[in-house]
């Protein structure tokens, strides 16, 4: 608990940093909704062109991307600098976490923290405007706004853990840019479509290397298409926890093999 209050402190003074530069944190939240918008569009434009793929709906596409917007803009919310870790061990910056009387990565997730308004606002109301005209057709009932909150919280989790996951990659190799663009953007832009549009080869991958896949996908199986049971939300939840427990091992193991870049 005395963490969590401490997190909780730093993300306030964080924040209230950041808002200090009004202007920069409006139009950065209208360059964000600005970007989004463009990339759902085009989401959007490719199934109205096809109409439905492999039996998947522009409802239940639209699904998976909200989901996917607003667990992602959760991870990078609580958690924004794990994303930038390679310009701490570039410039030697790290040092300086390591010197404060509080766990590394407690000090680096609260580090430049935002709320990302535009991003999960516009997820929460694609979310409502999907699940509106899916309970309309019979598709899903009540219960699946709750389980949708659930999804959502495991899924950030999971996306928090691959992105640590790939930030402690850094202590090794340093420069690890291209290393997130395919563990956490290329990935995520590809489960943004259901896993079931890809060869066995990358649904793979998705699932088990990067498992991106239960953010999303799995559980919406079971919401949507009520596929799996119970067990598909069970088994997302144990991926949950597997993946954070695996990726905070491995945090640890790479900052016993940390060597400071900086001057």
């Amino acid at each position: 608990m005395m963490l969590v209050k401490l997190y909780m402190l730093l993300i306030k003074a964080s924040l209230r940093s950041r808002m200090q530069y009004k202007f920069n944190f409006f139009f950065s939240t209208a360059m964000a909704s600005f970007i989004h918008i463009s990339e759902f569009l085009m989401v959007a434009l490719v199934m109205m062109r096809f109409g439905n793929i492999k039996g998947w709906t522009l409802y239940e596409v639209c699904y998976l991307y909200g989901v996917m917007m607003i667990s992602k803009a959760i991870y990078r919310t609580l958690a924004s600098d794990v994303h930038h870790l390679e310009k701490y061990l570039v410039s030697g910056d790290l040092d300086a976490l390591l010197t404060r009387p509080i766990p590394v990565l407690l000090a680096l997730m609260t580090q430049n923290s935002r709320v990302l308004f535009a991003e999960i606002g516009q997820g929460i109301l694609l979310l409502v405007i999907v699940m509106k005209a899916l309970m309309a057709n019979g598709q899903i009932g009540w219960s699946a706004i709750p389980l949708t909150g659930l999804i959502i919280l495991t899924g950030a989790v999971i996306l928090f853990a691959i992105g640590l996951a790939t930030a402690a990659a850094g202590f090794w190799l340093t420069r690890i840019e291209s290393l997130q663009n395919l563990t956490e953007d290329a990935s995520q832009t590809a489960s943004r479509y259901p896993l079931s549009l890809y060869p066995k080869w990358l649904q793979g991958t998705l699932l088990v290397l990067i498992p991106v896949g239960f953010v999303n996908y799995i559980p919406a199986l079971y919401v949507l298409r009520h596929q799996g049971g119970m067990g598909m939300l069970l088994g997302t939840m144990a991926v949950a926890c597997v993946a954070l427990w695996l990726a905070m091992r491995y945090w640890k193991l790479g900052l016993t093999r940390y060597q400071s870049t900086g001057s």
